[in-house]
């Protein structure tokens, strides 16, 4: 086989990753310790037909009645109930009972038909949800070889999948599996459970063990309890999930060349996922903690000092935000942490210091330029224009929501409510205009959640629901469906209060719960 000229290698097409084609074997296979095939295998089945209604029946099976062979079936799909025509990707999956056994690729053989069916949905589904663009560089989907050598990471990505399965059969407004669920779906929410189960007990073991806790795959699968809960429900347990694993990348990736951490793994390097996770961590720390309960997420300095390795990237990246915008978010939520920790009244000096320091961050965000920031992004391959006016917008819905923010900040100070009508106009007008580009809608729940807040006018709820509707059509995680329960609860329960509006970024802490509104 010559590779230089024949193309990527049949292993590394089939494990979903990028054959670097040096060589026979390649260096992909060669690390991972598998045979480097130029074409698929012969597979040898039981039965006489490979597909069909004749798969995995030999001359004497057939005397089995239709009965029997019924029973042994079942068949999981994706609930009909979604809108829309039943789409190519909805998947159906067999249980092993009825089905031939064939050779699979070597680091697959451990993992039964259930397992395989959903990493096959974690590649196809998930990878999408939470990343801007999916891509051959998607560093999700650089975790599924990653899993295959590590049970911690293998049962949370089947969890992720199962979970999300079973959303697709909820409706927006009743987030309860129906009643009238085809026993599938039921057993869907079983296998999540139990996935999930599974997960958190060998996480545990990992933890205890001084050698397990400082494998990247432990940190990773940390990483994708924070995605669970997002589908869960988005609320009391992704703090958790997100202190333990910043302290956990604090100690461990502080010494990179600490033995321990040097852990091998296909695809990707170890050093461009553990950028991603950190950067990703980073972005949710800060925009979750926006509306959290003051210093409810403690700071490490440690772990401040990773994240500062590791550039921007576009085609890495969970939500798109710019980290120039993240960074202005981040310190008006220090602001806000102060001030509401502050004894009251503020004397004047206290005062007039923070109004300063806050006004400067508003010059800041506003001297922020969006379309030079989607125009000289680095990719991998050259943006069209519709590209960049899509990334343009989405660092625009940012920018003015973080405006907004800001502005309710100095109206704490100034015990005055100032008019941001101009700024929620335009921001509810660039969410408008990303409506239609799906990549991007997916990742605007928290300028949507500003927004919300914000709103005076029905018309103006009533268009913010549907577009949190949409993005649970698009997601399927339920932090969508309960943003706007929140919303609704707030705007019937703030209306009648006289300045409630310029005193959301403290009142929105309060809430029953922590919300992660990503």
């Amino acid at each position: 086989m010559d590779l230089e000229s024949g193309g990527p290698c049949y292993t590394c097409r089939n494990r979903r990753i990028q054959c670097d084609q040096t060589g026979v074997p390649c260096a992909k296979c060669q690390k991972a310790g598998l045979e480097c095939l130029d074409k698929r295998p012969f597979r040898w089945v039981q039965g006489v037909a490979i597909r069909g209604r004749m798969q995995g029946r030999s001359y004497d099976a057939n005397k089995e009645t239709a009965a029997t062979a019924a029973g042994k079936r079942m068949v999981l799909k994706t609930n009909a109930t979604r809108r829309g025509p039943r789409k190519a990707e909805d998947h159906t999956i067999l249980d092993t009972a009825s089905l031939p056994v064939v050779l699979h690729d070597p680091s697959t053989l451990h993992l039964d038909r259930k397992s395989q069916y959903y990493i096959d949905y974690f590649n196809d589904r998930i990878c999408k949800v939470f990343i801007l663009y999916d891509s051959n560089r998607n560093p999700l989907r650089s975790l599924i070889p990653m899993g295959y050598q590590d049970p911690v990471l293998m049962k949370a990505l089947l969890a992720l999948a199962a979970r999300h399965h079973v959303n697709t059969g909820h409706s927006f407004h009743q987030t309860e599996l129906p009643a009238s669920s085809s026993l599938q779906l039921a057993n869907a929410n079983q296998d999540a459970l139990s996935f999930k189960h599974q997960a958190m007990e060998a996480l545990s073991h990992s933890l205890r063990d001084t050698q397990l806790s400082k494998k990247d795959t432990t940190v990773a699968s940390i990483f994708l309890l924070i995605f669970l809960d997002l589908l869960e429900s988005g609320s009391d347990g992704w703090n958790f999930h997100l202190q333990g694993a910043k302290n956990l990348i604090a100690s461990t990736f502080s010494h990179p060349n600490s033995e321990t951490n040097i852990n091998q793994g296909p695809g990707q390097t170890i050093e461009e996922i553990r950028g991603f996770i950190i950067k990703q961590i980073y972005f949710i720390e800060t925009l979750g903690g926006a509306f959290l309960r003051p210093k409810l997420l403690t700071q490490n300095s440690s772990f401040d000092h990773q994240k500062e390795k590791y550039q921007e990237a576009i085609e890495a990246s969970f939500l798109g935000c710019p980290e120039y915008i993240l960074t202005a978010i981040q310190r008006l939520s220090v602001q806000r942490d102060s001030i509401a920790e502050s004894q009251r009244p503020l004397d004047e000096i206290s005062t007039n210091t923070y109004l300063k320091d806050t006004a400067s961050l508003i010059e800041t965000i506003k001297g922020f330029d969006s379309y030079a920031w989607a125009t000289n992004l680095r990719r991998s391959r050259s943006s069209s224009s519709q590209e960049i006016i899509g990334l343009c917008n989405l660092s625009e819905s940012y920018k003015l929501g973080a405006l907004l923010y800001a502005g309710r900040i100095v109206d704490a100070l100034t015990e005055e409510s100032i008019e941001q009508n101009h700024l929620i106009t335009e921001l509810l007008g660039v969410i408008e205009s990303l409506k239609d580009n799906l990549e991007i809608f997916k990742c605007i729940l928290w300028p949507m959640f500003v927004a919300g807040l914000e709103c005076q006018w029905q018309a103006q709820r009533d268009f913010l629901i549907d577009c949190i509707e949409k993005f649970w059509d698009i997601t399927n995680c339920l932090n969508a469906v309960n943003a706007a329960k929140m919303l609704q609860e707030y705007w019937q329960k703030e209306t009648s209060t006289e300045d409630a509006q310029s005193q959301w970024i403290f009142s929105i802490g309060s809430l029953d719960r922590d919300w992660l509104w990503l």
